[in-house]
């Protein structure tokens, strides 16, 4: 496991295409009366349709007003099949900024993460822990599954412009793969920033806090609330979707995670 402080490449922004092309609509009604303009119109707007529907799926940045942003299949598994059927894309986001929410540490907010650690880690890619709020414990993370020599750690004494540097710098990087930092308190400004160098970089990125910020930007809003349990490897935990870009209301779910690592 390696300690980084330093300063980590940053690649040139590597410019990604949008969509070319745009699907139209084509609107052909008849002249013979109202029946036979609503079967015409029916008929040559369904082509049109199919190309939106087939947009729609692609591009998680596109989404119908009254839809669940990207209903599409675009999401990374998390892992539990509940989680997915509530979160856009059917899973966690390709890229960006996300937050977890959580009223205290060791409440399973990493195990909610194992699966897509152990995704980055396969596809050769580094995770950054940025001020974790306690000490890695490394045999715990390999029988996880989690290749510890594929991890950088910012320490939780390392000043808040420096983890924020470095933070920004790893989520430009497209060899890392996701960042995960525990930082409260972060103004909209900054937030923004990082959500921008995570577009850029391709990356995901997850913040950990322990209060919900209303007017965050970040793309995704997670609440954890551990729920108490007989078993005492388990515990059921109630998982919010407070925001997701699209999404007009919060939309729950239940898992079963291992609290500490």
């Amino acid at each position: 496991m390696n300690s980084l402080k330093h300063h980590i490449d940053s690649p040139e922004p590597t410019p990604h295409a949008a969509f070319s092309q745009y699907g139209a609509i084509q609107s052909a009604p008849g002249a013979n009366g109202i029946s036979n303009q609503v079967s015409s119109a029916n008929q040559s707007a369904e082509p049109g349709h199919n190309e939106i529907d087939a947009l729609l799926e692609r591009h998680p940045g596109l989404w119908r007003g009254c839809d669940l942003a990207g209903q599409g299949q675009h999401g990374r598994s998390t892992g539990f099949a509940s989680l997915d059927a509530i979160l856009p894309g059917q899973g966690w986001p390709q890229k960006g900024l996300m937050e977890v929410i959580a009223p205290c540490w060791g409440t399973g907010e990493l195990q909610l993460l194992m699966p897509l650690m152990r995704d980055v880690i396969a596809k050769g890619q580094w995770i950054l822990w940025v001020s974790p709020p306690f000490q890695l414990y490394a045999p715990a993370l390999e029988q996880a599954g989690i290749d510890t020599q594929q991890i950088l750690v910012v320490d939780l004494d390392t000043s808040c412009k420096d983890a924020l540097w470095t933070m920004e710098k790893a989520l430009q990087n497209q060899h890392c793969g996701l960042v995960l930092a525990w930082q409260n308190w972060l103004p909209g400004k900054v937030l923004r920033r990082l959500q921008l160098a995570a577009d850029t970089g391709d990356t995901l990125g997850v913040l950990f806090k322990h209060n919900d910020s209303k007017y965050s930007p970040s793309q995704v809003r997670l609440q954890i609330k551990d729920i108490p349990s007989a078993d005492q490897h388990f515990s059921e935990s109630e998982i919010t979707l407070i925001k997701a870009r699209g999404n007009f209301r919060p939309r729950r779910t239940r898992v079963q995670l291992q609290p500490r690592l």
